[in-house]
């Protein structure tokens, strides 16, 4: 039977898909904010929750990471559907985070043999400021220069959850920073 951390984050990936076919039968955009609102309170209740319950595991927590992913990439697709000028100018930054995306993922299938599931406080800022931008992006149906800083902050993340990739010599979830990395990557010499 689900716990309510898991179903937490099939909801959040029942609203990956719902987002963006919102978009493209051109939903009123309060209904793709409500939807984008939903899957972050979903993203942050699904910790908490697994955390108070014990239930915390390696393995929901590399979901909740594939998840995230997924959702805010389906997001992302639903704001170019929507807003098609969203990214006018920003094709450097987007392009840039999507390589670096891509070969720290594969660095960390061929490194572990699965991805990495840091949960990164970086990453929890990026969220919140993703949010922000699309909600912005939705609500005004244009573009907001707050995109632009959640891609150059997406490529600082994803820098800086493949450095630690390369430091640590194991997979290990819930790896905060990278001076974290450095301290297990030293611990396990």
């Amino acid at each position: 039977m689900l716990r309510a951390p898991q179903l937490l984050i099939a909801f959040r990936a029942a609203c990956a898909p719902a987002i963006f076919v919102l978009a493209c039968f051109g939903f009123h955009p309060a209904v793709l904010i409500a939807v984008l609102l939903g899957a972050l309170v979903s993203d942050v209740l699904d910790g908490v929750l697994a955390r108070r319950a014990g239930t915390a595991s390696p393995g929901l927590r590399a979901a909740d990471t594939l998840v995230d992913t997924i959702f805010y990439a389906a997001a992302g697709l639903a704001l170019k559907v929507a807003v098609p000028e969203a990214y006018d100018g920003l094709w450097l930054p987007l392009v840039g985070m999507i390589v670096v995306h891509v070969s720290r993922s594969t660095f960390e299938l061929t490194k572990y043999g699965r991805l990495a599931a840091y949960h990164m406080w970086s990453s929890k800022v990026l969220g919140l400021l993703i949010v922000a931008a699309l909600t912005i992006s939705f609500a005004t149906e244009r573009s907001t220069p707050l995109l632009a800083f959640a891609l150059w902050l997406g490529i600082i993340n994803e820098l800086e959850g493949f450095a630690a990739s390369a430091l640590l010599p194991a997979w290990h979830p819930d790896v905060p920073t990278l001076v974290h990395a450095v301290r297990i990557s030293l611990d396990r010499k």
